[in-house]
């Protein structure tokens, strides 16, 4: 799977087996991946930053790829996913590094920042920004309140419910519309029903996912499943209450954040409203900017490489 000097391997790191894909000499960039993803997001980052002289390395994160997945739903907590990482640097001999992160792996990649900022020497985070803990209320509450039971993310909550539903749907379904559908707003997945009306529609892939790009994941998650994935947002509550001496605490890291402006995340509210650089940046006072990329949904890192890979480098070259 995209070879072109990639390299794989498996490290032990906090108690399990974490794979990498890797390519490169030099400063290290560690890349976290969201979901429904793996290392593969970032297969154009790991070619474009080898070349630039950079080491860079994309695992797969616990419950996904080809790294372990534990079967207890409480394992996948941020301090777990967080502990995977330290793990890793340290397998790998790194001591402070560059982080990139997308969709959960921003979450993380906020949280690697937030309990470990001795590690990281700068981040960059695409499509979710961080969100101030709030002390009053936790978030499948708050996402409830503001979009009702169907909000996907409240469907992700019930144990092993929207799992099997994605099944029944058919794995290479379930990607192919993820990738190339999910809308500029708030995401619904109504109970027996979810994208049964959509995936009947024909679908042309854009320009930047070919049927054989597609196919890797497809491949991947016919193995894997969902249900890893799908654990971290089963978490949420869960890191709500673990990350309480953390409430009112600052990243001090310094920051670049980039979204596009046809993310379903930069289309809901709760949720756009801490993209505001001022906003953010009263949390992350090292934050340097926020870019909004027109015409781009949520998978930014493959629907414009190229751009991405230049904001990056340029905002990593200064450190």
């Amino acid at each position: 799977m995209e070879g072109n000097g990639i390299e794989h391997r498996i490290v032990r790191a906090n108690g399990i087996n974490i794979h990498l894909a890797e390519k490169g000499e030099g400063p290290i960039i560690l890349f976290l991946h969201g979901f429904p993803e793996f290392w593969y997001s970032w297969r154009h980052q790991l070619h474009a930053f080898a070349s630039l002289g950079y080491r860079a390395v994309a695992p797969d994160l616990r419950g996904y790829g080809d790294s372990d997945a534990p079967a207890d739903v409480n394992s996948y907590t941020c301090f777990h996913v967080v502990g995977d990482l330290i793990g890793v640097l340290d397998a790998i001999g790194a001591g402070k590094v560059f982080v990139v992160g997308h969709d959960w792996g921003a979450l993380i990649g906020w949280y690697l920042c937030l309990f470990r900022p001795d590690r990281v020497k700068a981040l960059v985070n695409l499509s979710v920004a961080f969100l101030p803990r709030d002390a009053m209320n936790k978030p499948v509450d708050t996402f409830r309140a503001f979009y009702g039971d169907e909000y996907y993310i409240c469907r992700f909550q019930e144990p092993r419910a929207i799992e099997t539903e994605f099944v029944e749907i058919g794995i290479d379904k379930v990607l192919k519309y993820s990738f190339t559908s999910i809308p500029a707003a708030p995401f619904y997945l109504p109970k027996g029903k979810a994208l049964r009306e959509q995936i009947d529609i024909p679908i042309t892939l854009p320009s930047w996912l070919s049927e054989d790009e597609l196919k890797c994941y497809v491949t991947q998650y016919e193995k894997t499943g969902f249900i890893g994935g799908l654990n971290y947002y089963k978490n949420l509550d869960l890191n709500w209450e673990l990350t309480a001496p953390w409430t009112r605490s600052k990243v001090e890291v310094p920051a670049k954040f980039i979204v596009g402006n046809l993310d379903l995340t930069y289309n809901t509210p709760i949720l756009k409203e801490n993209m505001n650089f001022n906003v953010m940046k009263k949390h992350v006072p090292l934050l340097e900017d926020v870019v909004v990329m027109k015409g781009v949904g949520h998978f930014v890192q493959v629907e414009k490489a190229d751009e991405i890979n230049q904001l990056i480098h340029d905002f990593f070259q200064k450190f």
